[in-house]
């Protein structure tokens, strides 16, 4: 073999050598890539479909409200869930649901997410798995103006007081641990909440802010009852069904977009929520 046979064979193997061990530093990113961008069962189901299910609340003033008069929904998870599905290239299918069942819908597929600013507590986290949060409310009391006993949230806990809250809410699980004097009442429907402290069987609501804040602007009975210090701030959150990690990366991806892109400041501002929005990515 001649020197210049043996050169080009020399230089042939080292070529190979590089190229291996490109392939071999190149391969994990691949991996990576593939993995950061793969599409989940989930969302190749909701494709398939050619429909993002939803569940809402539409109850919830400001949030995913079904607005008696004009039959449309409305609140910043309407328009949200909207956008949602609009990034994934599907429409819309909403799923009535409210606190006290929304985690058996997740769990029996009824619905692919929930969209209506759902509070972030350990005991609902042993159950489904929560996006990064959105949203973050304190508690405020609502109370009738011609009550003469509640005249602000610190007059609230005191004995012969009945405090009315949404069972399954996060509110019920604060006040049955904080409240010393007063007496606890829990009722199903959110509405039940209201007509309760009208009709005098209770003295005070516990509600968030957006809920709060819609009571003011409805009701002319109403009076807020702000706490002097600030309650436990409670962050909200859309939440799926546990073990699906690919399908929990693209609604936190969706998350990180909209408080990049403006969206969420937008929807918030909307809807009288931009005090408690998270807009900060």
């Amino acid at each position: 073999m001649t020197q210049r046979c043996r050169s080009a064979l020399l230089g042939k193997k080292r070529i190979n050598r590089l190229l291996l061990a490109f392939m071999f530093l190149l391969l994990p990113s691949l991996l990576f890539q593939h993995n950061a961008f793969a599409m989940s069962d989930r969302e190749q189901k909701i494709k398939k479909l050619g429909k993002l299910q939803v569940c809402i609340w539409p109850d919830y003033f400001s949030i995913s409200y079904k607005n008696q008069k004009t039959g449309q929904l409305e609140g910043i998870d309407i328009g949200l869930s909207q956008e949602f599905a609009k990034d994934l290239g599907v429409e819309v299918e909403y799923v009535f649901t409210h606190f006290g069942v929304f985690m058996d819908d997740i769990q029996q597929d009824r619905c692919d997410i929930a969209m209506f600013a759902v509070a972030i507590t350990a005991a609902r986290a042993k159950n489904i798995d929560y996006s990064n949060p959105y949203l973050s409310s304190g508690m405020y009391g609502v109370a009738s103006k011609s009550n003469p006993v509640v005249d602000s949230w610190e007059s609230m806990d005191q004995p012969g007081v009945i405090v009315c809250v949404q069972k399954g809410t996060y509110m019920e699980g604060v006040m049955r641990n904080s409240l010393k004097h007063a007496e606890l009442m829990t009722v199903i429907k959110n509405s039940q909440r209201e007509i309760e402290v009208r009709s005098g069987r209770a003295d005070v609501f516990i509600a968030d802010y957006p809920y709060g804040q819609k009571m003011l602007q409805i009701y002319d009975w109403a009076k807020l009852l702000t706490p002097e210090s600030a309650t436990e701030q409670f962050q909200y959150a859309y939440a799926v069904k546990k073990g699906q990690a690919q399908w929990l990366e693209r609604v936190n991806a969706f998350v990180r977009a909209i408080k990049a892109d403006g969206r969420l400041e937008y929807y918030a501002e909307k809807n009288n929520l931009l005090p408690i929005a998270l807009i900060e990515p």
